[in-house]
């Protein structure tokens, strides 16, 4: 009798652990600099994310892979880029393993490696890991052929906010009604798949991944009137100020300088006559941010209706740092640029602004190419809410899948569906979320030939070039006293660049990084960037 009970017990706390595993929501913006939320120093309006930090935590040292897809490919996978077939970009089939163009076989996403644990998972907005995104052809990419329940949003890398080309529900293509908005769709496709679920049987995890700011600058015009005067100060200004507002957040300290503006002109030598043009520009961008935060506003009040909230993990992020890609498929008025009259991007002016207090953008691999803003809340676990992590201990977009696994309590598989399962590349952070340490590593980067490493303190970064074999000088920085990466010291400290160059070398041979593939935007041309 006595073992009966036991067993019982032990049977009832299994289901009780089972029901109390904890719903798992990512939030990712596509494009959205470093400084462009308020609670990381902003001017733009983000009360929702605001409230996500202000019940969780922030982290000061967060970085993605510098560029859309091969960021999403590391999120879902825990993997670095290249070990997925994704270190290029979707639909570029390079015939190397690191460079097919899509997810491969040998990775798992979360959605994937969660079903054991019982979850039930959904995804809404920009999808960007597959070549296929037609509904006629090979689907063994998209959602729901990857593990997920429910799917709504586009395969692709970028579209029309208004009017999207390729709107997928499932595997079926959807039609566009009138009043479309494709920030608010993806919100309300989230808002839905909470709506549904069920508190007493399986968890959940979703995964909304807005296409918000990304180019087009396209906005709903109430939106964009919010902020036209806003911007009527300039890059120059506003820049000072969201520095002193990090400063005073705590987000960063003398170890980091506002970074020099490089070759962007002074707000005071622009002819008035094209200020209202630029002024619109980073106000439809601000209002892309605006209505993506509402959203998350909407998803955080269904958790809060379905008496979830206090126990899912909510993670909001972005996909690589502010885009500095000049964008223009014709001349727009003033009157039309944000409409679907226009298909414009915000330019390095303004990502300038987007990144403070760092260098350079999306693609490169220097900070503001590759570091994000990373808040995390759960309320059951999160204690020591409100606050900003200062760790020195660099966290990576890789580190999702085996952090969620972790608190799953599911074991990363080897083999699945007969395929052989590369090993994941991330690390639990949950200690670190908790005020706690992790153990020391080091962490790589590669996209188009930008090259990193970061090793303790030191980082070795290279720009790529236009010609073969695409790599620049090696530059060296030490973040402890330079996080801006404003003191090159790679020509005193030769040595260092020699020791960490090795390391480079040797993660890059043992995740099929080789051989580099440096081929740029501009050399693609525009036809690649309008549609992706």
């Amino acid at each position: 009798m006595k073992k009966v009970f036991l067993a019982l017990l032990m049977l009832a706390f299994g289901s009780a652990k089972a029901q109390n595993k904890p719903n798992i929501v990512v939030v990712l913006a596509d494009d959205m600099g470093y400084s462009d939320l308020s609670c990381y120093g902003s001017e733009i309006k983000t009360p929702n994310i605001d409230a996500i930090a202000k019940s969780g935590v922030r982290l000061k040292q967060f970085y993605n892979t510098g560029r859309c897809c091969p960021t999403r490919a590391s999120l879902l996978t825990g993997q670095y880029a290249h070990n997925t077939g994704l270190g290029f970009m979707t639909g570029f089939d390079q015939n190397s393993y690191g460079y097919r163009g899509e997810i491969n076989k040998n990775c798992v996403t979360i959605a994937e490696a969660l079903k054991p644990a019982g979850y039930k998972s959904y995804a809404s907005g920009k999808w960007h890991v597959c070549a296929n995104i037609k509904p006629k052809g090979d689907k063994n990419n998209w959602p729901l052929q990857r593990g997920f329940d429910g799917y709504f949003g586009i395969l692709q890398g970028s579209a029309s906010y208004f009017t999207p080309k390729t709107l997928t529900s499932g595997n079926k293509p959807l039609k566009i009604e009138q009043g479309f908005y494709l920030t608010d769709a993806i919100a309300d496709s989230a808002v839905h798949f909470i709506s549904q679920q069920n508190t007493k049987k399986s968890p959940f995890f979703l995964y909304v991944a807005y296409t918000a700011p990304h180019w087009p600058l396209h906005a709903k015009e109430a939106d964009v009137k919010k902020y036209m005067s806003v911007y009527e100060k300039g890059w120059d200004k506003l820049r000072e100020e969201r520095y002193e507002r990090q400063k005073k957040h705590g987000l960063v300290g003398d170890d980091i300088k506002l970074s020099p503006k490089d070759t962007i002109p002074s707000w005071d030598n622009i002819p008035v006559k094209d200020r209202a043009m630029w002024v619109k520009r980073m106000a439809i961008y601000a209002a892309q941010v605006d209505c993506m935060d509402k959203g998350v506003g909407r998803i955080t009040d269904m958790l809060k209706k379905k008496g979830l909230y206090d126990n899912t993990i909510v993670v909001f992020m972005s996909d690589n740092g502010a885009c500095a890609e000049y964008l223009s498929r014709s001349t727009p008025a003033l009157e039309t640029i944000g409409t679907d009259d226009s298909y414009e991007s915000y330019r390095g002016y303004w990502a300038n602004l987007s990144n403070t207090p760092y260098k350079e953008y999306k693609t490169r691999s220097y900070e503001g190419g590759i570091k994000t803003s990373f808040i995390v809340s759960w309320p059951n676990q999160i204690k020591n809410t409100g606050v900003i992590l200062n760790n020195n201990q660099p966290a990576h977009v890789i580190d999702l899948m085996p952090t969620f696994l972790s608190v799953a309590g599911v074991k990363y598989p080897t083999i699945y569906n007969g395929n052989t399962i590369n090993k994941v590349n991330g690390q639990d952070i949950l200690p670190l979320l908790m005020g706690k340490t992790i153990p020391q590593r080091t962490l790589y980067w590669e996209h188009e030939g930008n090259m990193a490493i970061l090793d303790n303190q030191w980082k070795l970064v290279s720009k790529s070039t236009e010609e073969l074999p695409y790599q620049g000088a090696w530059e060296l920085y030490n973040l402890k006293n330079d996080g801006s990466e404003l003191n090159n010291l790679a020509s005193k400290n030769p040595q260092k660049v020699k020791e960490l160059e090795a390391k480079w070398i040797a993660w890059a041979k043992a995740n099929n990084v080789y051989p580099i593939n440096g081929t740029s935007m501009k050399k693609r041309g525009e036809t690649f960037a309008r549609e992706h």
